[in-house]
């Protein structure tokens, strides 16, 4: 049976989720009410602006529904704005913003933004076969501090594409799984490489 994924669809890069998941061979569907979300095997959180897409969640009367199905084990994954609504804390994001959960993670929000801005990087992956990511970072945040049942599946690398040092960013993670919850801090959807989510996919079996 061909899973049946929901991309949540008030904010950010739908379209792009949903190509890539249909190009992996699941069923991918926009979420935007909580009867849609009651009908998908899973979900992904797209890239975006988190504090916003936190405020829609609340206008469409999301938050709950999703928080409950996250904690009962729904696979989810998440990509920059969505990793940063899966973690248990944020620094720097705003005193209203509200959080799924899921991810025992402390993200750092816009960490690249005073560090080297948006940035392209090769990541070695674990879990992703045939070599290294090429990940793209815009405005992206970082995991400062990660619980012991999260598996850290990327880090930063001391050097970009392009060869400029990554600072202080080098070596923070950026890719974590913590049981049926993935996340990253790039955007896989944006590169035409589907192994992210393959990877993702395949939580599913």
């Amino acid at each position: 049976m061909v899973p049946v994924i929901g991309v949540l669809a008030l904010q950010g890069d739908v379209r792009e989720h949903l190509s890539a998941l249909a190009s992996c061979g699941a069923r991918a569907v926009p979420v935007r009410r909580p009867s849609e979300l009651a009908a998908v095997d899973a979900v992904v959180l797209p890239g975006g602006e988190s504090t916003t897409m936190s405020r829609l969640l609340g206008t469409f009367d999301l938050l709950d529904p999703l928080r409950e199905r996250i904690a009962a084990g729904m696979p989810t994954y998440g990509s920059c704005a969505g990793m940063i609504l899966l973690a248990r804390e944020v620094l720097d994001g705003r005193p209203d913003q509200q959080q799924l959960g899921g991810l025992d993670v402390v993200v750092r929000r816009n960490a690249f933004g005073r560090q080297v801005d948006s940035f392209e990087t090769d990541l070695d992956v674990d879990g992703i076969p045939d070599g290294p990511v090429r990940a793209v970072f815009i405005r992206a945040p970082w995991v400062e501090k990660a619980g012991d049942d999260v598996q850290v599946l990327a880090t930063v690398p001391d050097r970009t594409v392009g060869g400029a040092g990554t600072g202080e960013a080098a070596g923070r993670p950026v890719a974590v799984r913590q049981g049926a919850v993935l996340a990253t801090a790039f955007h896989p959807e944006l590169t035409g490489d589907l192994r992210i989510h393959a990877m993702f996919v395949s939580m599913l079996a």
